[in-house]
């Protein structure tokens, strides 16, 4: 390590602002590594926060490294930041709540927009949040074992123009974890929840994958809470047979109490399931899911939303697709050409179910925002500001459906 920090990590600290940086424990240590010149300590306790020697023998809560151009990038500009990030010229790991926290806080930006974490307290329990930008609110609910900070590039995208709020969904993240039944209902009721805290009547909601599924919960129990919908490759309840439901009835998520889970077999588990996770943005993902997964609590939660959702009748009177037409808020549905766990097929039912929504398809898998960034943000701010998200005449679901037969798999 030098012996002086240089000058863009000391001004870092010297800009650290506590009213956006949520520390869970009320301190943090944030590891601070500088290509080519050595490591730093960014020591946070209640309001203060220093640079001091590394502590080696001390896993540090977050790690970020940049080099000295990509440092000043992402303190300048949220954007911008997000470029490098995505280029692998920046890396957050460990825990990102507190990482991209400790930016956020050292940015040197000011106002009422500026980035910002938080937990609020709700009637339902503690909702860790990421917030960014003014205007009118856009709730975004993340999919199954992913956190708030999957939206980081869509709140970069977007704040300009709304009042992001990235939501932890119950059992995962930084919100509380409580033992439930963690359903679209379960999870719908939190939501609801944390825009009373907020004081927000109204919003326009994006989901993703499960959190597409809660999204839709919303729109059919709480319309009058939802502006508009928008739903990028959402979880959705299956069509045909699903042999495991005798068994998955059987297997109860409160297992994840007793199963042992040592880091090294699940994290290698996880990266061999993940197409890509050796990259920045997926790695970083990896680190967020094991943060969670590897309590148990977050176990018992994980299992339990996962069930749900392979559980979920579709058919029948009450089953999700006849519930699906009583949608009434104005939706977009985002889709992946080449999703793997949301099939493009879906659309097909969906144009059935609800024949006035949009449809988006691009040439990407499951993560339009970070794997499509440009077309996805594109599409969601023309929807929101109540444009089509085609540049022109809008393309309706059931068009949308009479052209495409439904693809094998889920869908």
């Amino acid at each position: 390590m030098a012996e002086t920090p240089p000058d863009s990590l000391q001004a870092l600290i010297d800009r650290f602002d506590p009213s956006v940086f949520d520390a869970p424990e009320g301190r943090a240590r944030i590891r601070l590594r500088l290509k080519g010149r050595g490591d730093w300590d960014a020591e946070v306790r209640g309001q203060r926060a220093r640079l001091v020697e590394p502590r080696l023998d001390t896993e540090p809560d977050a790690e970020i490294s940049a080099d000295a151009r990509a440092w000043r990038e992402l303190a300048s500009n949220l954007a911008g930041g997000m470029e490098v990030y995505r280029a692998g010229r920046l890396n957050v790991r460990r825990n990102l709540h507190i990482g991209v926290g400790f930016l956020a806080a050292t940015a040197g930006a000011e106002g009422p927009g500026r980035l910002r974490f938080a937990r609020v307290r709700t009637r339902e329990g503690r909702i860790a949040t990421m917030e960014a930008g003014t205007g009118r609110p856009l709730l975004m609910l993340h999919g199954l074992g992913g956190t708030k900070i999957s939206f980081l590039p869509t709140v970069a995208a977007l704040a300009p123009n709304h009042r992001t709020i990235a939501m932890d969904i119950p059992g995962f993240g930084d919100s509380d974890k409580p033992i439930a039944s963690y359903d679209a209902a379960f999870m719908a009721r939190w939501a609801v929840a944390l825009l009373d805290s907020l004081g927000i009547e109204r919003a326009d909601v994006l989901g993703h994958s499960m959190g597409g599924r809660v999204a839709l919960e919303l729109g059919m129990r709480h319309p009058d809470r939802v502006r508009g919908l928008v739903l990028m490759t959402p979880s959705l309840a299956w069509r045909g047979e699903k042999r495991w439901v005798p068994w998955l009835r059987l297997l109860r998520p409160e297992l994840g109490f007793l199963q042992p889970a040592p880091r090294n077999v699940v994290e290698s588990f996880v990266r061999r399931m993940i197409p890509g996770a050796g990259g920045s943005w997926s790695a970083a993902g990896v680190d967020e899911f094991l943060r969670a997964y590897l309590t148990p609590r977050g176990r018992v939660a994980f299992y339990a939303a996962a069930r749900q959702i392979y559980l979920e009748e579709g058919d029948g009177p009450d089953g999700f697709w006849s519930r699906l037409e009583r949608c009434s808020p104005r939706s977009l549905f985002i889709w992946g050409r080449r999703d793997p766990v949301v099939p493009v097929g879906f659309a097909r039912h969906v144009a059935s179910a609800l024949p006035a929504a949009e449809h988006v398809e691009l040439d990407c898998g499951h993560i339009p925002q970070f794997e499509r960034p440009a077309q996805a943000h594109a599409a969601m701010h023309a929807f929101l500001l109540g444009a089509s998200p085609h540049g022109r005449r809008a393309r309706s679901g059931a068009a949308m459906g009479s052209r495409r037969r439904a693809q094998s798999g889920r869908g």
